[in-house]
C-alpha cells in the first residue's frame, strides 16, 4: 500500500497564501491610491473598525520607478503613474527598517534561503507523512515567497494592516502566514508525535507481521 503523502497540502496552502498576499497588497494600494488624490501628499487609509484597525497605503514620491521590467509591476497600484508605494526594507514588524537597502538584500537572500530549505524538506518522504508539518511549511513558504516577490520588485515589502488602537506596526497578509505557520510548526514539534516510519517493501516481497512480545 502506497504511503500517503500530504505534499498536496504544502503546495495548496502556499499558493493560497501566496496568491492572497499579493492580490490584497495590489488591491488595497490601488483602491487607497483612489486616482492619485493622497491626504497630504503621503497615502490614504480607510477604517475598518473604527478606534482599532484600519486599513493604510503609503506612497513615496521620492523614490523612482526602476528603468526595468518590473515598472509596470510597480505602478500598477497606482494606474501606471510613477509612484512608488512606501515600503518596509527590514523584516517582520519592522526588524532592520532603518538600515534600508542593506536590510532589503540580507532578508532577500535569507527568504530566498529559507523557500528553497522548505522545499526541500517537504520532497523528503517522512516529512510529506505530516499533515501538521506540511500545513505549517505551506503557510511558511506562502508568505516568505510573497514578501520575497516585493523584496525583488519593490526594494521593500508593502504593510497594509494596522491595528492602531495598540500601536502594533504595520503588517501584511504573508506575515500572517509566517506567523500562523511558525505556531503550526511550534505546536507540531511539541504536542505532535512524529508518524511511524512505513516498511520499505521491494516488488514481489511480502510484508511480515513482526510476532507478539509476551
Amino acid at each position: 500500500m502506497a504511503d500517503r503523502t500530504y505534499r498536496w497540502l504544502l503546495v495548496t496552502l502556499a499558493v493560497i497564501g501566496l496568491s492572497a498576499d499579493q492580490a490584497s497588497k495590489y488591491g488595497v494600494f490601488k483602491w487607497l491610491y483612489r486616482g492619485g488624490e493622497l491626504s497630504g501628499g503621503i497615502g490614504n487609509e480607510s477604517d475598518v473598525v473604527p478606534g482599532w484597525f484600519k486599513l493604510i497605503a503609503q506612497f513615496d514620491h521620492e523614490t523612482p520607478v526602476c528603468d526595468c521590467g518590473f515598472s509596470g509591476l510597480q505602478t500598477w497600484s497606482t494606474n501606471g503613474a510613477p509612484v512608488m508605494p512606501r515600503v518596509n526594507h527590514g523584516a517582520l514588524f519592522g526588524l532592520g527598517q532603518g538600515q534600508k537597502g542593506n536590510a532589503n538584500g540580507f532578508f532577500a537572500v535569507v527568504s530566498l534561503a529559507a523557500a528553497i530549505a522548505i522545499v526541500i524538506w517537504g520532497t523528503r518522504r517522512h516529512t510529506a507523512r505530516e499533515r501538521g508539518l506540511m500545513a505549517a511549511l505551506g503557510l511558511i513558504l506562502g508568505g516568505t515567497v510573497g514578501n520575497l516577490y516585493d523584496r525583488i520588485v519593490f526594494g521593500g515589502v508593502r504593510d497594509f494592516l494596522y491595528f492602531y488602537k495598540v500601536e502594533w506596526p504595520v503588517f501584511n497578509v504573508a506575515d500572517c502566514c509566517l506567523v500562523v505557520g511558525a505556531a503550526l510548526l511550534l505546536i507540531q514539534a511539541v504536542f505532535v508525535s512524529p508518524a511511524p516510519e512505513a516498511p520499505v517493501v521491494s516488488e514481489g516481497e511480502a510484508v511480515v507481521p513482526e510476532e507478539p512480545k509476551v
